[in-house]
């Protein structure tokens, strides 16, 4: 449950701020008397969706990442702190790197990283004829 929360806080606080316009839409005197219900159970089942996929296509992105990093494999991750150049930080553990609580570390670099925001490395062969 922690990571949910950690993981779709903000779009829970966006569904929230949905639901409370949409209460507050569907109770004006121009509405249907059926709208409230309508509206409400409508945009919750829409919400639940779009949040529940977000939160499946993230949980299984962390697996796979974690598990890429476990193997001995390069991992990416957007660095936030460097917005000028290179903002991608290429993680492995033979570079010193620990995984810890869905946390990349290194003794070596100032910041941890959430694998959450990380992706696996997949490198581009460019063949010149």
């Amino acid at each position: 449950m922690e990571l949910f929360l950690k993981l779709e806080a903000g779009y829970l606080a966006i569904a929230a701020f949905i639901l409370i316009i949409t209460i507050f839409v569907t109770t004006r005197k121009f509405m249907p008397p059926n709208a409230l219900k309508k509206g409400v159970l409508i945009i919750s089942i829409m919400l639940s969706i779009f949040i529940g996929t977000h939160y499946f296509v993230t949980t299984n992105r962390i697996h796979k990442v974690e598990t890429a990093f476990n193997e001995g494999k390069k991992v990416i991750c957007e660095s936030k702190a460097l917005r000028k150049v290179a903002q991608s930080v290429i993680i492995e553990k033979s570079n010193d790197w620990s995984l810890n609580n869905h946390l990349f570390s290194s003794a070596n670099y100032k910041r941890d990283f959430f694998s959450a925001r990380c992706i696996e490395y997949f490198p581009i062969e460019l063949k010149i004829k």
